[in-house]
């Protein structure tokens, strides 16, 4: 586990809706590096805690909540590992055939253990992806992401990883509510639209026994290779991101370092700007407001091309789905710019992909508006309504 403090996306963009009291403490120690899971042992549960203290939406909807922690395979190494998660049953009792389920991918929170959304009531404003669907009659999951609030350090923005957290959570919630059918979902903002488009290609391989049906990716980080480019505005929103891309670069390449990518007063308040919570008496809105533009960017032509090369190492597309994908893009998102996700959309096209591209002009990145649309069109998955794809 990192235990240095780079947290919470909150600051940037989408999912700090306040961070209330965690239910559990984090996990703090656990299995030495095994070999990956195989067969039923991908997902297998490990423990399985039913919450008492539920987000107020969900209490009002009658739904109960299980916090997991499941077996999966480790992205950066190949090996075993433990993810945390969260299940969320409907009231009621499952329809013919199993209740359905979908798997959320969330937005970015952090890298260190307090920020692993299943500590937290409100999932750290994720919760606002799984109430809907609750309402609709499906059992959500929410991942952690390996690393997060588990042994091990976070695998930021690796689709493998990210990819086999979303798909082995669905395995695990099965395990917990043995009701639950084989037709899944998924969705995600942000780094979570990275996640499940990810989850996607590789459900036919790694999602074996499972009915992909669809996946919904909000504002997703789906290609960040442009970020550092000379046309890229360094706004602030980007300049907070970049302790995060960091952690994800490190992971992989252990030689860099975060001098490379952060200094100055950014350097010397980066706990505070990336703090799940206010909680050091000093808020990230006053950190903030004294980072410099030249506090954050690459130092050297070194570090910018080791970390654009491993940018390029985790965009998607990079194999056709063979599912319906959604893709939700704000024009006014300032930290994902709209161009590189339509990009991206134009070579899922190009492969063959079945993908509807919803293009709102008022949004910005992660919007909450963007949520009631996308949990439409994945209930209309499992309806097997036809879709509208809009590749040419």
């Amino acid at each position: 586990m990192r235990s240095t403090g780079l947290v919470a996306a909150a600051a940037l963009v989408l999912v700090f809706a306040g961070c209330s009291t965690p239910v559990v403490p984090p996990a703090s120690s656990g299995p030495a590096a095994v070999s990956a899971p195989e067969g039923s042992d991908r997902g297998a549960i490990v423990t399985a805690t039913e919450l008492g203290q539920v987000d107020v939406g969900v209490a009002f909807l009658g739904a109960s909540a299980t916090k997991i922690v499941y077996r999966t395979t480790d992205g950066i190494t190949g090996g075993g590992t433990e993810t945390s998660g969260t299940v969320f049953v409907p009231r009621g009792s499952a329809p013919p055939g199993g209740w359905p389920i979908v798997s959320v991918g969330h937005g970015t929170t952090g890298v260190t253990d307090e920020c692993a959304p299943s500590l937290y009531p409100n999932l750290l404003g994720t919760i606002g992806l799984v109430t809907p669907f609750l309402e609709r009659g499906t059992v959500v999951v929410v991942t952690d992401y390996q690393g997060l609030g588990t042994p091990g350090d976070p695998a930021y923005l690796d689709p493998d990883a990210a990819a086999y957290d979303v798909i082995d959570a669905v395995r695990a919630a099965r395990t917990v509510v043995p009701d639950v059918g084989t037709r899944w979902g998924a969705v995600g903002t942000s780094q979570g639209g990275q996640a499940v488009w990810a989850a996607a290609e590789r459900s036919t391989e790694y999602g074996d026994g499972l009915q992909l049906m669809g996946a919904a990716a909000l504002s997703p980080t789906a290609d960040l290779t442009r970020f550092f480019a000379p046309d890229t505005d360094r706004n602030l929103g980007r300049q907070l991101l970049i302790p995060f891309l960091y952690e994800g670069v490190h992971a992989v390449q252990p030689a860099a370092e975060l001098t490379d990518y952060v200094r100055g007063t950014f350097a010397d308040n980066v706990t505070a700007l990336t703090a799940c919570s206010d909680l050091l008496g000093f808020t990230k809105a006053d950190a903030g407001a004294v980072i410099a533009p030249a506090d954050a960017g690459p130092a050297t032509a070194e570090a910018e091309q080791r970390m654009t090369d491993w940018l390029e190492s985790v965009t998607v597309p990079t194999t056709p789905t063979g599912v319906p994908l959604l893709v939700q893009v704000g024009e006014q998102d300032d930290l994902v710019d709209p161009a590189w996700t339509r990009a991206a959309v134009d070579r899922a096209c190009a492969m063959g992909e079945n993908v509807e591209l919803v293009v709102d002009q008022d949004q910005g990145h992660a919007d909450l508006a963007a949520n009631a649309p996308a949990v439409d069109w994945l209930v209309e998955r499992f309806l097997n309504v036809p879709t509208s794809g809009t590749c040419a």
